[in-house]
């Protein structure tokens, strides 16, 4: 606005006061009180320099200088409500499709319930359900995607704190040693050191995966890194298969070899070392997740995680 236009609201208490024929009538059309609105009156006529509203004992009407501004004004408004019905339409096409990153164990663990659970969610309250695109990646480019704007809402694995984005922690988990039966390690009753651990071959995740990142951080704590893995796969998924397959040894979450541990299929070696970590939704902008699915989202993880 220039400096003699009053606001659109001002505009649309003048556009009432005409149509109803008091200030005091106006103010309860708009929702507030006459006192505010008399002062949004005054503020209208400084604003312009010119007299716009005559008060009398029986009401309210616009000055001959008020009916040509109110004259004027009916087409701005117009516009300007047009304009926001465009905006809240975008609104609704962005809300209904959301860009979701996650890394691979949150991915092919915990997304899909997540999900489900969100549309479930949206149906119930008679929204529109979103439209959601998955891309399961690891924690190194689930933040990049998401500080450049490929991705509206990430989810990432890891023993520290992401930076450059903001963050909340929605579950916990834990890493632990797995083998398949019959081998030398399935047999071990007492814990791994660190230096032990850091000797063992393993079948690894590559370079910038939460889980590799738990492992190397407490190695580290003790002035030690894994020694040479003895294949780098992309998935936990994949990891799974080939220690069930009777590799190597590998450190997966609790969370995806569970099921293998209470059937068997897969025996956990004790180790000294501490894999505790954290699953944290992430997001760009401000400190809360924005409104809408993106929160809505990160709320359903923080309460089904568990």
């Amino acid at each position: 606005m220039t400096p003699h236009v009053p606001d659109l609201d001002g505009l649309r208490l003048l556009v009432l006061v005409a149509r109803l024929g008091s200030i005091g009538a106006a103010a309860r059309a708009q929702g507030t009180t006459q006192q505010a609105a008399s002062e949004r009156v005054r503020t209208m006529e400084a604003v312009t320099g010119l007299g716009l509203v005559r008060r009398g004992p029986r009401g309210s009407e616009l000055t001959d200088a008020g009916v040509v501004v109110v004259e004027r004004a009916a087409h701005l408004l117009s516009v300007a409500d047009e304009l926001e019905a465009v905006i809240d339409g975008l609104r609704d096409d962005h809300d209904r499709d959301l860009s979701v990153w996650a890394s691979m164990t949150i991915a092919e663990t915990l997304i899909p319930r997540w999900l489900v659970q969100l549309r479930h969610r949206q149906l119930t309250e008679g929204v529109t359900p979103t439209t959601v695109s998955l891309t399961a990646s690891n924690s190194t480019r689930v933040i990049d995607a998401v500080r450049d704007g490929r991705a509206d809402l990430g989810f990432v694995e890891g023993g520290g704190t992401p930076s450059g984005v903001r963050h909340t922690a929605v579950a916990e988990d834990e890493l632990v040693l797995v083998v398949a039966p019959g081998t030398p390690l399935s047999r071990r009753r007492t814990p791994l050191t660190a230096a032990q651990v850091s000797e063992l071959a393993l079948v690894q995740r590559e370079q910038g995966s939460g889980t590799r990142d738990v492992l190397e951080s407490a190695l580290a704590a003790h002035g030690l890194a894994p020694g040479p893995a003895v294949a780098e796969l992309t998935t936990a998924t994949a990891v799974r298969a080939t220690v069930l397959a009777g590799g190597s040894a590998a450190f997966l979450s609790r969370r995806v070899v569970a099921r293998d541990l209470d059937l068997g299929h897969l025996v956990e070696v004790p180790t000294a070392l501490r894999l505790q970590r954290a699953f944290r939704a992430v997001w760009a902008g401000a400190r809360q997740p924005p409104a809408g699915p993106v929160r809505n989202l990160v709320g359903i993880a923080r309460t089904s995680a568990e």
